[in-house]
């Protein structure tokens, strides 16, 4: 039997399709349900968004329940990559939440979740998925393992804070029944996180990629060089860490990765299907590099540690052959360890580097990253260099290059800084952050439109950088990415006529609950209503 194939509409479901999801579950139920079936009266439950970031396509509810309890059971699609282990990270993340340890492949049980692959012509994304939750079985049908995953956090976030202890002698978290169908509308939904101006721990990277994999980001893009630090380190050029790894904003001691903890930290995120994309910012921001390597200089200045936070003042010399030598070093070590597509080169803010210098060092740039199997990023400014199409601009300031960009047949990703920037304070009053592009509060951060500023065609995706010039914890980190953050992986996902801000902030005051679980100390904005576990409770009683 062929798969049934998925539909990432508005439209209905054909009949020809009811027919033949109708004969999977026949299937299904004979090969996987024990003899007895268990019977269990549900109160009437919608499916519906409530709880749900980003905001699924469609979604249509049947008004019963399905019973996750200690009689439940994963089950996953055997001798696929990633399948078997997207049933075991959705057990984990049940435990964690509910203590439940449910079997993944193992025995047959009373309720099962089945996680299962859809043969890839159903769809044309391969993050999209179906959710079919009935009274007895939840299945997952994707094309992909990354597909799959993104729809157990959909599973993830159905699940009751609480569990019902009314409905038989255990409890149950009761999960509604109905059908999702989902898929993002951007191939790239990222975040960014400088971990130069001040140093960010493996433990902390971790731990900013669990909250972006819940929320279906699939890109954390590191900035690991500037002008006050350097931060991976590079075999071939070890002074790179052992001097420029020093310093950070501040005057604190800095840090940095070994090679050893980047690939730790790039295996986490392959788990979490988040791709990493590393940033060396050149031919500016380089005065880390060029303090440990003084003949890469070419501003004329005298070289020391710097730990301030101006821009624009520092330069590769980027006419000497060696600093091309150089940079060819450090581009093939840090690919050799990125199994993602991308190699971003920064490319802002060169200030004191002459126009047709920065032209010329672009173009001879994307060559090397290029030999060594990458497609080149680089902020907006990049655009204005005679670069291959298949390379990506970002734009962050720029219209103009944006539109040069598009002249070349790049695609952007969309980060302007007046809206996307989460180092930006949300008003006067925010104890962390700059101001220099915008106050950005949690609506304006929301309520913006990518297709306003692009033709949707010509947009790659969109990301949110992190600068930490004002933050040097993961408790400053959270305060200024939580809940613009959730906002923006939204905004990546979901389609513009299915977003809407009164209902995303009654969605994002339910966040509160896994954002308190994982100790995220969001900031608290007065324009949501957000909810407490009492809240919850009360809500339950009341049911």
């Amino acid at each position: 039997m062929k798969p049934f194939k998925l539909i990432f509409t508005e439209k209905k479901i054909t009949t020809i399709n009811l027919v033949i999801t109708c004969f999977l579950f026949l299937v299904f139920s004979a090969c996987s349900k024990p003899e007895k079936k268990r019977i269990i009266n549900f109160p009437e439950t919608d499916l519906a968004a409530e709880h749900l970031i980003p905001k699924p396509l469609k979604i249509v509810s049947s008004k019963n329940g399905f019973p996750l309890d200690a009689f439940t059971s994963i089950h996953t699609a055997t001798g696929l990559e990633g399948f078997t282990e997207v049933g075991m990270f959705l057990a984990e993340k049940i435990k964690a939440k509910t203590g439940l340890n449910l079997p993944v492949n193992k025995n047959k049980t009373a309720s099962i979740i089945s996680i299962n692959q859809v043969d890839g012509a159903s769809t044309d994304n391969p993050e999209g998925y179906q959710l079919i939750i009935t009274a007895d079985s939840i299945l997952l049908n994707a094309p992909t393992a990354a597909g799959a995953f993104r729809g157990i956090q959909t599973i993830r976030q159905l699940i009751p804070e609480t569990s019902d202890k009314t409905l038989a002698k255990n409890e149950i978290w009761v999960i509604p029944t109905g059908s999702i169908n989902d898929a993002p509308q951007f191939e790239y939904r990222g975040a960014m996180l400088d971990v130069s101006r001040h140093f960010f721990s493996v433990a902390d990277v971790k731990k900013f990629m669990d909250v972006l994999a819940y929320y279906k980001y699939n890109t954390l893009h590191l900035h690991l060089s500037d002008d006050q630090g350097w931060r991976i380190e590079i075999k071939s050029w070890p002074k790179l860490t052992e001097i420029g790894g020093r310093s950070e904003v501040g005057g604190k001691s800095g840090g940095f990765y070994t090679q050893e903890e980047y690939t730790e930290i790039v295996n986490y995120g392959l788990a979490r299907h988040i791709t990493i994309v590393p940033e060396i910012d050149m031919p500016g921001h380089t005065n880390a590099a060029s303090f440990s390597y003084p003949f890469l200089n070419g501003n004329g200045k005298k070289l020391e540690y710097y730990e301030g936070t101006k821009v624009g003042f520092s330069t590769f010399d980027t006419r000497k052959d060696t600093v091309y030598a150089f940079i060819d070093d450090v581009v093939r070590e840090i690919s050799a360890l990125t199994p993602g597509p991308y190699f971003h080169i920064g490319g802002d803010e060169s200030h004191v580097t002459k126009k047709e210098d920065y032209v010329y060092f672009v173009e001879r740039v994307e060559k090397i990253v290029q030999k060594h199997g990458k497609r080149m990023i680089g902020w907006d400014e990049v655009a204005t260099a005679n670069v291959d199409a298949t390379s990506v601009a970002q734009w962050w300031a720029s219209k103009e290059n944006a539109e040069k960009a598009l002249a070349k047949n790049m695609k952007v990703i969309l980060s302007p800084a007046n809206k996307a920037y989460l180092d930006m304070k949300y008003d006067t009053l925010s104890e962390y952050g700059l101001h220099w592009a915008a106050y950005i509060p949690v609506d304006t951060a929301y309520i913006w439109n990518p297709e306003s500023y692009l033709p949707k065609k010509n947009i790659l995706g969109i990301e949110a950088p992190l600068w930490t010039e004002t933050v040097s914890n993961m408790e400053e980190l959270a305060y200024l990415a939580f809940p613009r953050a959730i906002g923006y992986a939204e905004l990546g996902w979901t389609i513009q006529e299915n977003r809407d801000w009164e209902n995303y902030k009654v969605r994002l005051a339910n966040q509160t609950f896994y954002l308190d679980r994982m100790n995220i100390k969001y900031y608290p904005s007065a324009l949501i209503d957000w909810k407490k576990q009492e809240d919850r409770e009360a809500t339950d009683l009341m049911d």
